[in-house]
């Protein structure tokens, strides 16, 4: 069963969905590429976890690209684009977060993609701890009206994040606040001591070391989702 304080991972695919699921985890966030942090996966992936798992605890990043937060018109309007493709499908929320050149919040692409969302849950990922002021973009996102914010606190480690945290949790309003970035179980006592309302992390092991890759194929091995971190995970929540 779920910890009573839930813990999200951030899983690629139908296997990892299903393995999250049965170990314990309350939700998941579906992405490809977490070696970048985390890239849009494609449609067919999407629609292979969500028939794999419920769909309500599916929450789909969709990010185009990576280096960075800042983005284009077009690239704007193609993360609405699979915003709806992802809510038509079923999905129960979506993960995104843009700023501006400057560091602060882009608000118009906020709301172009909180429109495109319509009643999925929206979350806002942890470009906020990219800002160059986290706690301004974090109050910009209560304004918002944002339904959960991933954030280590504006630390690499949100366990090192954990007066930004504290002070994010009692400012937070009815906005869910997710501590994720570098979570270990054995930091997931304190995070939750310092007042969040979850935790987010990937629980990955490698596989398929033996298999051919070479050049061209990248590195050897791939992620999975570790029903073992999975639950050790979920046992720290408690």
């Amino acid at each position: 069963m779920p910890a009573s304080r839930p813990v999200e991972i951030a899983v690629q695919d139908p296997a990892g969905a299903r393995t999250a699921l049965a170990a314990g985890a309350a939700r998941l966030e579906l992405c490809q590429a977490l070696d970048v942090g985390g890239l849009t996966p494609s449609l067919a992936t999407l629609e292979a976890v969500l028939a794999a798992v419920d769909p309500s605890n599916v929450n789909v990043l969709v990010r185009p690209r990576g280096g960075g937060f800042v983005y284009a018109p077009d690239e704007v309007a193609v993360v609405s684009a699979d915003i709806r493709a992802c809510v038509d499908r079923g999905a129960g929320g979506v993960v995104v977060g843009a700023l501006t050149s400057a560091g602060g919040l882009d608000v118009d692409s906020l709301r172009r993609w909180r429109d495109a969302a319509g009643p999925a849950t929206l979350v806002f990922h942890r470009a906020v701890d990219a800002a160059a002021d986290p706690s301004a973009v974090f109050d910009a996102l209560v304004a918002e009206g944002v339904d959960r914010v991933l954030t280590s606190g504006g630390a690499p480690r949100s366990i090192d994040g954990l007066p930004m945290l504290t002070a994010f949790a009692e400012r937070a309003g009815d906005v869910e606040v997710m501590a994720g970035g570098g979570v270990r179980a054995a930091d997931i006592p304190a995070l939750f001591a310092a007042g969040v309302d979850a935790v987010h992390l990937s629980a990955r092991s490698r596989a398929g070391h033996d298999a051919p890759s070479g050049p061209g194929g990248g590195s050897a091995g791939h992620d999975v989702t570790d029903p073992a971190l999975v639950a050790e995970a979920v046992a720290a929540a408690g």
